[in-house]
């Protein structure tokens, strides 16, 4: 889930105003955590306290009204109703905030739980869909398998095309807050990436919701390589200290547990 935080924190800076290219500077004052890093803090909250997405995504999103960036339209009309509901969305805020169901014991689980974490307020197919798909990778690079065991996954399962590539995604890429327009970019990003700090640097570079881009990739990114210490510290002064906290006890009770997942 780190992963995800960090993809956020970095591309935060240029969600509205998007760079082409991977040679950026990760951390400034400019960068902050986002709606993408709350609503992650909450469905790994959810799990830890076995108590409902729903409630939980609300407690912390409410306690967090006005992240950099604010939250989208219709999620911020859900988070300030007296009676939340699910709206049908398949945004791609299903997909960024699911990583850390990626790291439940067996697959069945990921799956479910991805699927419960989407459908309080992303309960479009699609939206279900990219949420199980990103946990789906993240449960996979967990276990051990190859990149190229993840794409035929993806391919076979989710249906998604990820025959582009980064160098052509940044001359014909647009804003594209659905799960359809995001997750498989995110993946490419992954694939392509040589190491976590890449991966982030490549998401990015493709301009579109590049906060939330990057959080996807970084979740299966972190799962695949881990992440570099230096960056996993810069990244936490950017938090709350319970966001920290969290962080922490996630790990503990949930990585530490973590079993090799099958193909």
């Amino acid at each position: 889930m780190l992963g995800a935080i960090i993809g956020d924190i970095v591309g935060s800076r240029y969600e509205f105003a998007n760079t082409h290219t991977t040679d950026f500077e990760l951390f400034t004052p400019y960068n902050n955590f986002t709606d993408d890093t709350i609503c992650t803090i909450a469905v790994a909250d959810a799990i830890l306290q076995n108590k409902s997405f729903k409630d939980s995504l609300l407690y912390w999103c409410r306690k967090y009204p006005s992240p950099m960036g604010a939250y989208g339209g219709r999620f911020g009309q859900w988070v300030r109703s007296a009676n939340p509901q699910p709206y049908n969305s398949f945004g791609n805020g299903s997909a960024m905030r699911v990583s850390p169901c990626g790291w439940l014991p067996d697959l069945a689980q990921v799956l479910k739980e991805a699927s419960e974490s989407a459908e309080c307020t992303h309960n479009h197919p699609e939206g279900i869909k990219g949420a199980q798909c990103i946990a789906h990778c993240i449960a996979l690079a967990l276990g051990g398998q190859s990149k190229e065991q993840i794409r035929e996954m993806v391919t076979q399962e989710y249906g998604y095309d990820l025959s582009m590539t980064c160098t052509g995604l940044r001359q014909t890429y647009g804003f594209d807050e659905t799960c359809q327009g995001t997750v498989p970019q995110a993946i490419v990003c992954f694939l392509e990436s040589n190491d976590f700090e890449e991966a982030i640097r490549l998401a990015v570079s493709i301009g579109g919701d590049s906060d939330t881009l990057a959080a996807i990739t970084g979740s299966i990114a972190e799962a695949y390589y881990g992440i570099p210490k230096e960056i996993e510290q810069k990244a936490l002064t950017y938090l709350p200290e319970e966001f920290k906290d969290l962080i922490r006890e996630f790990r503990d009770k949930v990585k530490s547990n973590k079993k090799k997942l099958p193909s």
